[in-house]
């Protein structure tokens, strides 16, 4: 028995993997500091959201509140949760 197949729909999904472990809006690395905080060292820990794309807390705050509507993800424009 032959099968042809006639159409084929691929679906793909991407995510971010934070293996190298840096803030997704300021670039920088987990064991560096947001710039707006006054001394390295404070407390500034990363943030992943239920998209998997991680910031600082100082960044995501900052730009989540400085959302009008409903707050996204910088990255992936999706709805911002904080992961669980």
């Amino acid at each position: 028995m032959k099968v042809n197949i006639l159409h084929w729909h691929v679906v793909a999904s991407w995510t971010w993997d934070a293996q190298d472990e840096t803030c997704g809006i300021c670039r920088l690395a987990s064991d560096s500091y947001f710039p707006d905080c006054k001394l390295p060292g404070d407390d500034c820990p990363l943030i992943w959201g239920q998209c998997n794309h991680v910031f600082h807390l100082h960044c995501i705050l900052k730009c989540v509140n400085s959302q009008t509507s409903q707050a996204h993800c910088p990255m992936c424009r999706r709805e911002w949760h904080f992961k669980d």
